[in-house]
């Protein structure tokens, strides 16, 4: 049922991980998200419904009055999320245009959208959901036909499933570089996936929005419940299917913004070149071949040249990273082992960094990095007076008077990471503030980095 109200309303917070997983590894996790396809069966739906008002002028502006007033709500039903937010406005001035009988250039309506979507909340433009709505939507308008017309079947049912194919693709293919840059993976069965779930997510669409309405004014009849029930089990049994051969997702893929800006450019160059070909089309693509080439270098030589030190925020333990080129060398109060390699934050830090882990080592009381002394006080309270260090963390929640230690060591900034106590860290920042030495509690400010 966690599943039916992501379908229906795109509320997923209850949804298990495991079968969030399933559906992120068989590629399809949009169908989890409200977006365009949810919205079309809701106003295919309402036009059913309005289907014997007669298509006067006063019969077609109470379909439009309706039509606008069911979208509007079910977008504030649903949270106002981007992807809902872009398809009530998309759909909307589609029924605007139908209404005033004007052929609605599409990419208008998508720019129109976006303007109005943008106008209202700015920051949108920053939402990784937004972006790969509007972007997986541009694909399929622009990159679809020609997908399409590679193949012409004339059975209607090849001809059905190859039209959701090429859907598939284009939007996959629009999306690929952006879905590198912000997940680093890729599910390589995603076309199988899409082909096997679209009879039974059209169904479910069908029956899960019957089912919502008549829940408003009166208790539904147990049979479609359980024949909702029913294929929301099928769907999921499909798409663990698919996602059980790991094999086929690959993994960890670093990708930087120079990636991403070079692989888009080639993209939309080649795209222009396949739909009609010319010579400087055809130069224009191999400089864009040029340009992914150059990313790859200039990303491998800011790799090379990179040193840090990082001292991250994680609770009841203390993780420190030091990195020299793509060479990582992992710190931890823990007992030594592959598992702390393993920490999520880790592995984000890692594949985002194009990092390879080294090492992993037992954290010393006294660590150098560029140049600075780092003195780590621990639970034991123990430290060397004379030891003079340019950075002091305190982790474990040590017992010492903060105040004493500030005129023993004079350091220049004290940090305090996550495996302290809240209510210590107050105490040290009141100190820190009195002998006015900068504090950095990563509880507060998030990681510490040296470089």
């Amino acid at each position: 049922m966690n599943v039916a109200l992501a379908l229906i309303l795109g509320q997923k917070q209850e949804i298990s991980s495991d079968i969030k997983q399933d559906y992120q590894f068989s590629g399809v996790t949009h169908v989890l998200s409200v977006s365009g396809l949810h919205v079309g069966y809701i106003m295919l739906l309402i036009l059913f419904i309005l289907k014997p008002i007669p298509n006067t002028k006063k019969g077609s502006l109470i379909k439009l009055a309706t039509i606008i007033f069911s979208l509007a709500l079910f977008a504030i039903v649903s949270g106002l999320s981007p992807p809902v937010l872009r398809s009530v406005v998309m759909f909307s001035f589609l029924a605007i245009a139908n209404h005033l009988h004007r052929n609605s250039n599409t990419y208008h309506t998508l720019l129109v959208s976006i303007f109005l979507i943008l106008l209202f909340e700015p920051y949108f433009l920053f939402d990784a959901g937004f972006q790969l709505s509007y972007i997986a939507l541009f694909s399929i308008l622009w990159l679809q036909p020609l997908l399409k017309n590679i193949w012409l079947p004339k059975k209607k049912i090849v001809k059905y499933l190859w039209e959701a194919l090429t859907v598939s693709f284009a939007a996959q293919i629009g999306t690929f570089p952006i879905c590198l840059y912000y997940f680093h993976q890729f599910p390589a069965l995603f076309f199988v996936t899409n082909i096997l779930i679209l009879p039974v997510l059209s169904f479910i669409m069908i029956v899960g929005i019957v089912v919502m309405l008549i829940s408003v004014f009166t208790n539904c009849h147990i049979i479609i419940i359980q024949i909702f029930e029913k294929s929301i089990f099928i769907l999921n049994q499909i798409i663990h299917f698919v996602a059980s051969f790991e094999s086929f997702v690959i993994k960890d893929i670093s990708f930087n913004s120079y990636h991403l800006i070079s692989f888009y450019l080639f993209l939309i160059a080649s795209i222009k070149w396949f739909k009609k070909p010319c010579y400087n089309k055809l130069l224009i693509t191999l400089v864009t071949i040029v340009l992914v080439q150059i990313s790859f270098i200039q990303t491998k030589k800011e790799i090379e040249s990179k040193k840090e030190f990082i001292i991250f925020h994680t609770k009841k333990k203390t993780i420190i990273t030091e990195r020299i080129g793509r060479d990582i060398s992992l710190f931890t109060n823990n007992a030594l082992s592959e598992k702390d390699s393993k920490n999520n934050v880790l592995e984000t830090y890692f594949v985002a960094n194009f990092g390879v882990l080294k090492s992993i080592k037992k954290i010393k009381n006294v660590l150098f990095f560029d140049g600075k002394k780092i003195l780590l006080i621990d639970s034991s309270g123990i430290y060397e007076k004379k030891s003079k260090p340019d950075i002091l963390m305190l982790i474990a929640s040590p017992k010492i008077n903060l105040d004493r230690a500030l005129e023993d060591l004079h350091p220049k900034i004290v940090i305090a990471d996550g495996s302290n106590s809240y209510s210590i860290q107050e105490y040290w920042k009141t100190s820190c503030y009195k002998k006015r030495v900068p504090f950095h509690s990563t509880n507060e400010k998030g990681f510490f980095r040296l470089n």
